[in-house]
């Protein structure tokens, strides 16, 4: 793990493996400095990425499928389906690379994905007709691939990052997490902390998408008294890019929480994602997205994300160029090369403003699970947390 900020030169400083001792290193000092303030912030919005979810594990094994996982996967479904003997004719995985014109050595599944989507557009009808066709097939491997939350699937490390950027105090603005995840490991880690999620679905049986729910809270009424508080363990969560459990309602604009559907409402990886992102129900949570980070006394602690994606990339760089009062603190493993002289434009764009002085930026190398150790809990545990705690560690009796 290393840390580069104004604090550090103009170098980036290693941070100890085995954070917490009793002298910490200048590394971990200036590393915890830089996240208790982001964490102590007036507005705290945090854009988690594809990082944050590929320590979820099961067995050993990995559950978060990256995008060179995806593609083998949907390799390896077209193979399925080249063996069988219901295979449509010409359903090869050649084929899909002659027809979207890509070199049979690809290895961006979102480039491959955008090239076929392009040359659907302007394909004879029966080329057109199976494109499409191998485009539902990978979408469907896609679909499949990220719904991977179960009941058993230790999220430790979610439900403790929660505990730290989520519990705050009721003089601060809700932190509003907002993320390109598909998957439901914030929404499940935080039902297991107690934490109550306003995700712009109204609370019941018929959870439609409305976007007013953003602008309610929840408090907790006394009968012995007539003053009411908020409650402590809320947040907001914004999935920018959809989510699993999402379905539009046939024949009408109605999206509804639907678990376990097959016609989850997802911007898949591919070219027209920027356009996508900007129509309902992404142009909501794109609209907060942008607003926030322009909001003064804010910090945006970015999480996992590699800043490929322009149409969040390009916001954030314009509100760090217009808003004085924003912090930004970048967390990726990778983030020392990939802000190099060869790495991500946006990415060296920020170092460099490091590099002349700039102390609202922080770029920390380090994974989600890493991070979580050193971001302090600076609101105390309440009793409900400590409550469902005790439950959880009760022993079930033998059946």
């Amino acid at each position: 793990m290393k840390v580069r900020s104004i604090q550090t030169g103009d170098t980036w400083m290693e941070i100890s493996d085995n954070p917490g001792g009793t002298s910490p290193d200048p590394g971990e000092a200036e590393a915890r400095r830089v996240l208790s303030s982001a964490v102590r912030s007036q507005n705290l919005s945090v854009l988690a990425g594809l990082g944050t979810s590929l320590c979820v594990t099961k067995g050993g094994n990995r559950l978060a499928p990256t995008m060179l996982d995806l593609l083998a996967k949907a390799k390896a479904r077209f193979s399925e389906i080249d063996q069988s003997e219901k295979k449509p004719d010409g359903h090869h995985w050649a084929d899909f690379e002659k027809l979207s014109n890509v070199p049979n050595d690809c290895k961006d599944l979102e480039y491959f994905m955008s090239r076929a989507t392009v040359a659907a557009g302007f394909l004879a009808a029966g080329e057109a007709t199976r494109i499409e066709s191998y485009l539902a097939e990978a979408e469907e491997v896609i679909r499949n691939a990220v719904d991977f939350m179960k009941d058993d699937v230790d999220l430790t490390v979610h439900e403790s990052f929660l505990r730290r950027v989520a519990r705050r105090s009721s003089r601060r603005s809700r932190t509003k997490l907002f993320t390109t995840n598909y998957d439901l490991c914030f929404e499940m880690a935080a039902r297991r902390s107690g934490f109550v999620v306003i995700d712009g679905f109204a609370f019941g049986n018929d959870a439609r998408f409305d976007s007013a729910q953003f602008g309610y809270d929840v408090v907790r009424r006394s009968v012995t008294e007539e003053r009411s508080d908020y409650i402590e363990n809320l947040f907001h969560l914004h999935k920018l890019h959809g989510s699993v459990d999402w379905e539009r309602q046939a024949g009408t604009s109605f999206i509804s929480k639907k678990p376990g559907t097959k016609k989850p409402l997802l911007i898949y990886p591919r070219s027209d994602k920027y356009e996508l992102a900007f129509s309902q129900p992404y142009i909501e949570m794109m609209g907060t997205f942008q607003t926030f980070v322009r909001v003064p006394s804010t910090t945006l602690l970015v999480i996992g994300f590699g800043f490929n994606d322009k149409h969040l990339a390009e916001p954030i760089l314009a509100a760090v160029r217009g808003n004085l009062g924003l912090d930004v603190v970048i967390v990726s493993p990778d983030i020392e090369t990939a802000s190099g002289e060869d790495g991500n434009s946006y990415l060296r764009e920020l170092l460099q403003l490091i590099d002349d002085g700039d102390g609202r930026i922080s770029l920390i190398a380090a994974k989600f699970e890493e991070i979580v150790k050193l971001i302090p809990d600076v609101v105390s545990e309440t009793e409900l947390e400590r409550h469902n705690q005790r439950l959880r560690n009760l022993v079930k009796p033998n059946a």
